[in-house]
């Protein structure tokens, strides 16, 4: 049997229709689930690779984001960040929907599920799981190249405030000036049009098409100077970062801080880049389940 028999579905969400797919076990009361969250510009496929390798013990579910792939936004929705969160939950819902609850127990009971995120879907997942509606729901989250977007406003401000550390800021700058690109009209279209798609399509060695075009309204509308990202509330529920070390895009130091508002933090340096999850799936899964990494499996 193909562990990896793919079972896909559409879920609606207040302002969207959600492509869903599923793998690995049937969903049941003894059978951890894991939600995977991709990024920009990337959709569900990204995870593929690790998703392979935890398959036969797990059951996993992976989404294309309202912006990519197969799925789409509904007329009059749009991409604010809390629009995001809320095609999360409706995903987290469908996800446990079909599985016997779990015993009851002191924390409430109902069945819970590991949140996995990578760059924009570990930006979404950092506020999914400062929502009151992640409570009893999400067991654990795994953050992958993607900061909580107030974490990173303070850090950075914190940095050039600091003449003893304002290097890492100005180091953070310039990995974020592609941003500030993003949001100029057209030339961004252009580029990923007569170019940097085909480029991107060789390295990742899957077809995004227009994907990358669409994404562009992630960064125009949550970085734009009027945007208010949702609430910052204290996390209690267990956060893993990972952190790739030759990330061009985000610096290591960007953990600094975290302990500060997450109660339960754990921290892990790879010597990889911003794409390490596909690039090493192995050592990935290694780090979701523990299991596979001291079974060597």
């Amino acid at each position: 049997m193909d562990v990896l028999r793919e079972r896909h579905r559409t879920i609606r969400s207040e302002g969207a229709d959600l492509a869903v797919f599923e793998y690995g076990l049937d969903p049941g009361p003894d059978t951890p689930t894991l939600v995977f969250v991709h990024g920009y510009p990337d959709d569900h496929r990204v995870f593929l690779p690790v998703l392979r390798e935890l398959a036969p013990t797990h059951h996993l579910v992976a989404f294309d984001t309202r912006n990519a792939g197969r799925s789409h936004p509904l007329d009059g929705a749009g991409f604010a960040l809390a629009e995001l969160v809320d095609d999360i939950f409706a995903v987290l819902a469908a996800a446990t929907a079909d599985a016997a609850p779990e015993p009851a127990s002191d924390t409430g009971g109902s069945r819970r599920v590991r949140l996995v995120g990578h760059d924009w879907g570990s930006i979404q997942g950092w506020a999914a799981v400062q929502d009151e509606r992640a409570d009893g729901l999400v067991a654990d989250y795994t953050s992958i190249s993607g900061p909580d977007l107030r974490h990173f406003s303070r850090w950075l401000r914190s940095r050039l405030q600091d003449p003893r550390r304002v290097l890492q800021g100005a180091g953070q700058m310039l990995r974020s000036s592609y941003v500030g690109v993003f949001q100029v009209p057209v030339l961004p279209e252009l580029v990923w049009k007569y170019g940097m798609t085909r480029r991107y399509e060789l390295t990742a060695r899957r077809n995004v098409g227009s994907d990358p075009i669409r994404g562009l309204a992630l960064y125009r509308t949550n970085m734009a100077s009027d945007a208010v990202p949702p609430r910052r509330r204290r996390v209690t529920v267990p956060v893993h970062v990972i952190v790739p070390l030759k990330d061009p895009f985000l610096s290591p130091h960007l953990v600094d801080g975290l302990e500060d508002w997450v109660e339960d933090l754990t921290v892990t340096t790879v010597p990889g880049g911003h794409w390490w999850i596909a690039r090493e799936p192995r050592g990935f899964a290694g780090l979701l389940d523990p299991v596979l990494r001291t079974s060597g499996a």
